[in-house]
């Protein structure tokens, strides 16, 4: 379904976004999202049995994956910031003191992750201007934009990896699977809760919204386009409660290669009506999808992929024993 993971806040429709939380209360719609979790549930339960493939080809790229997402992320600040907006094209920074030092951030995060330097630093930074952003924009507006705070936390558990100022200058290492199994999990579920966000800000809480973005663009009810009798507020509907599912199974963790694989298509797709802006937007997105897909292919990190609470002592050694259970089965 295209326009899934279209974002309607971040273009300008006409439309003041409306909250109406009756909509999300009806039963049909408790009954599409209480049949995501059960999806989930089954899907976790099945990875327990197939938790995955292994790749070579791309379990040999994890060690450039802490690059992947600096750079991901730092294209995704200055794009932003090139189209005069904070974290998201709904969020205009204006000509003032709190526009131009939440702006300053967003320069100064993306450089320390292009380059490299002080990595960890640019995180903090970006982690402490959310707060900031919040007393601009409003909780609502910047929460749908916590899978950056995912990324941040990524680089803060994993370091900068290589290519990066700080990896040659020996103030940081490669990570360790332990490492690697925080940092997969703070970038799973940061882009896992931002899906479920969004989901409800733009259509299982505002309707309206998503009927009005629907109608604007009616090749987008791929329902109607196939010949099925579905209204644009069902479409919003379904939509919705699918966005909830795949925010779902990306935090869980389970079957990361077919989960991302399958979202990858409409989430490609939203490009095709939506360009430049849409990309700019869902570059952190990528990253993670992209970082999900290696990872899950490599036996050594996979079970830090899902593990589902991989910190303190107990939580490493559980990482540790399932990567080494994984590598006798595969050796």
């Amino acid at each position: 379904m295209i326009p899934v993971f279209a974002h309607e806040r971040w273009f300008d429709i006409g439309v003041a976004p409306v909250i109406d939380w009756s909509f999300a209360f009806e039963t049909l719609t408790l009954v599409f999202l209480a049949a995501a979790v059960l999806v989930t549930v089954a899907v976790r339960a099945v990875s327990l049995a197939f938790p995955g493939v292994n790749v070579p080809a791309l379990a040999r790229l994890t060690p450039w994956m802490p690059f992947a997402v600096r750079i991901h992320l730092a294209v995704s600040l200055i794009g932003l910031l090139s189209m005069g907006v904070y974290l998201s094209p709904a969020m205009d920074l204006a000509v003032s003191p709190a526009g131009i030092a939440l702006g300053a951030v967003m320069a100064l995060v993306a450089i320390g992750m292009a380059t490299g330097f002080r990595t960890r630093e640019a995180a903090w930074l970006l982690v402490a201007s959310g707060p900031l952003g919040m007393l601009e924009f409003g909780l609502w507006d910047v929460l749908q934009r916590i899978d950056l705070l995912g990324l941040a936390a990524f680089v803060l558990f994993a370091g900068p990896g290589r290519w990066s100022a700080d990896f040659e200058r020996a103030a940081s290492t490669d990570p360790t699977p332990e490492q690697d199994a925080r940092a997969i999990w703070a970038l799973r579920v940061g882009a896992g809760v931002a899906l479920i966000v969004v989901a409800f800000a733009e259509k299982l809480a505002a309707p309206g919204l998503a009927v009005a973005f629907l109608e604007q663009h009616p090749n987008l009810n791929v329902a109607q386009q196939v010949g099925l009798d579905m209204s644009n507020l069902e479409f919003a509907r379904v939509a919705g409660a699918i966005e909830v599912l795949f925010g779902l199974l990306l935090i869980s963790g389970a079957l990361s290669q077919a989960a991302v694989l399958i979202a990858g298509i409409p989430f490609n797709a939203t490009l095709w009506f939506f360009g430049t802006t849409e990309l700019v937007g869902h570059l952190p997105i990528y990253g993670a999808m992209l970082v999900l897909l290696v990872y899950a292919s490599d036996p050594v990190r996979r079970p830090g992929v899902s593990a589902l609470w991989p910190f303190g002592a107990q939580g490493a050694a559980r990482t540790t024993r399932m990567a080494r259970s994984s590598v006798s089965a595969t050796g």
